[in-house]
């Protein structure tokens, strides 16, 4: 990704330039960090002793942190958004002003703006300002010309932040909202952002007493039996997949050695994401990733080219230090499971064995609905280990691995691992939102530093090419992500509860028990409601538990042996004996799994 230009800007270097199209995702960011700036314009000029954070443009949207000495409401908000509004009609002129560090601190102190302070003692370059009317704020930019541009918007929130995601720093109140060109996309994304709220899986884990967190715990989730289902599923398809595929279950320690996270390169950059302890005088670090104990594994044997592809799985516990203003919910938690894979092969074997990791991601992603995917390939980020020589070569093996799979992609330059480029796959969920899910990373610097070697045909020792895949990256995120894409209503080999059994009264309850023992040992996850409650009652239950086959048994039934079926989302369908409903939830289970 280049460097973004205003029109006011003065360009002296040279080069290629284009102009950006008003809806592509570098126009939508400019867009709503202007929105940003127009919002702490109307904070200014309402709440004159406010004092400003940051104010970036996010995913949708935007948010700025305020300190506001004494915190306000959300009730406050809609008198903001017409502050805001009359801005907006003002068409107020964009302006931007280059500063030395100097003048910044002077303006900005001057202001009483603190946080603005500290930023810019950290720059020690040319320094840019944007004004609107009587407002100024630091920012590089660029930003819209003019208020004008931005009729449609909508404070969505406002909630607690520490200033700089740092719980040792000052809370202050971070006001979120977001903006669009035209009214009609304004309406739809709010639409968006409501069906989003009601698929938040961090609600619908408690309603369905999926997971819980605890105080005590903080970023680590708490799985309840329901839960654990979904869990349990998930990795049990995943490993019978992986066995097909000739993969080996692998397990590594949890604590290893301080050394072999300096060698693994960890130590210098991933150090502030780990977790540390001290034994008999001796140093540890919990890992964060599975790598470099696959990587010991590797090297406590001798292998020889006729070994290789030699591929390896991992559902491995990592923990990763995050800070508590990032944490949220199963999708950013410091307790993380993944799905690892370490395939070691002969340069020769890179291309397919690349292109088989991409059939693997794709054919899975798809088994849980997950049809639309994007792919990018991720390029060396500044912070990394290893020559150029090294990533130019495992750069190339990645892009000729695409191409011979005929992948369509894009580049994300700058976003590599430290220890090598990936392949990133996206998907859109129900909702068209976009996650980052499976990544294949390509490593010649592990086998380099730890010195792998395979006895090649020649008898001579050489230098296999190490291969990282995760499909689901986090579980727990990805199951966090599955919530809220079926919205609880899982497919039914996933739903934790596949059926209930419903007796109408109390004379019906023995009836009701034979039937669920029935399907359990059918192999079916049949719950019983046999409180004293009406009918109504334990249907509304259900429903709202989610669960797809509640079987309901009066008299007649209990006297049949026939159970009358009621579908989640499909209404009544009719008595049934139990060999027939056997077969029916036998084929829906086959069919989704």
């Amino acid at each position: 990704m280049g460097r973004h230009f205003g029109l006011e800007d003065i360009v002296f270097e040279s080069g290629e330039y284009k102009l950006l199209k008003v809806n592509s995702p570098e126009s939508m960011n400019i867009f709503w960090h202007s929105a940003a700036h127009l919002l702490a314009q109307a904070v200014k000029k309402l709440y004159p002793h406010a004092k400003l954070g940051i104010g970036p443009a996010i995913k949708n949207g935007f948010y700025y942190d305020f300190d506001f000495g004494t915190p306000i409401s959300a009730d406050e908000l809609d008198a903001i958004e017409a502050e805001m509004k009359r801005n907006v009609e003002a068409d107020l002129p964009i302006v931007r002003q280059e500063l030395s560090p100097e003048e910044a601190l002077g303006f900005f102190n001057t202001e009483g703006q603190t946080y603005k302070v500290e930023l810019i003692e950290e720059l020690a370059e040319q320094i840019s300002t944007y004004s609107q009317g009587e407002f100024t704020d630091l920012c590089r930019g660029p930003h819209l010309p003019s208020t004008g541009y931005l009729k449609f918007f909508k404070l969505t929130a406002i909630t607690g932040a520490y200033w700089r995601g740092d719980e040792r720093n000052p809370m202050l109140q971070r006001i979120y909202g977001t903006a669009y060109p035209t009214s009609k996309e304004l309406k739809n994304h709010l639409r968006r952002v409501e069906e989003a709220k009601k698929r938040d899986h961090r609600l619908l884990g408690k309603q369905l007493k999926l997971f819980s967190f605890q105080p005590e715990a903080p970023g680590a989730p708490f799985w309840h039996p329901r839960g654990r289902v979904i869990w349990n599923e998930t990795l049990s398809y995943i490993r019978g997949l992986l066995s097909k595929r000739g993969y080996g279950e692998v397990g590594t320690p949890l604590i290893m050695t301080q050394d072999l996270w300096e060698k693994s390169g960890h130590w210098d950059h991933y150090h502030n994401n780990m977790y540390f302890t001290s034994l008999e005088n001796r140093d540890y670090a919990i890992k964060p990733m599975n790598c470099p104990g696959a990587v010991l594994m590797y090297k406590s044997d001798q292998w020889s080219y006729r070994d290789l592809p030699l591929r390896w799985a991992e559902i491995g516990i990592v923990h990763r230090y995050e800070k508590s203003g990032t944490l949220h919910g199963l999708f950013r938690v410091r307790h993380i499971t993944q799905d690892d894979a370490h395939v070691f092969c002969t340069d020769d074997q890179l291309v397919d064995e690349v292109g088989k990791l991409i059939n693997l991601v794709t054919e899975v992603l798809n088994h849980f609905g997950m049809t639309d995917i994007e792919v990018e390939l991720s390029t060396r980020p500044k912070d990394r280990i290893g020559s150029d020589e090294f990533w130019d070569r495992a750069e190339q093996a990645l892009e000729d691995s695409l191409k011979a799979n005929e992948t369509e992609y894009s580049v994300n330059e700058g976003e590599g691992a430290f220890y090598g480029p990936k392949i990133d796959f996206h998907i859109l969920d129900s909702l068209g939102r976009s996650w980052q899910l499976s990544t294949i990373q390509l490593d010649f610097n592990f086998p380099e530093r730890f010195d792998l070697e395979y006895i090649g045909p020649d008898n001579q020792p050489h230098r296999p090419v190490m291969l990282h895949r995760a499909i689901f990256g986090s579980i727990e995120r990805f199951i966090g992500i599955l919530i809220e894409h079926y919205a609880g209503d899982f497919p039914l080999w996933l739903t934790p509860e596949q059926a209930i059994v419903l007796p109408i009264s109390e004379q019906q309850v023995q009836a009701a028990e034979d039937v669920q023992c029935k399907l359990i040992d059918a192999g079916m996850r049949c719950g019983i409601d046999s409180r004293n409650e009406k009918i109504g009652r334990k249907i509304r239950d259900a429903e709202k538990g989610k669960i797809p086959y509640m079987l309901i048994i009066g008299q007649r039934e209990a006297e049949d042996g026939t159970v009358s079926l009621r579908r989640r989302g499909k209404g009544d369908l009719g008595v049934l004996s139990l060999d027939e409903l056997k077969k029916s939830m036998d084929q829906e289970i086959i069919a989704g799994s």
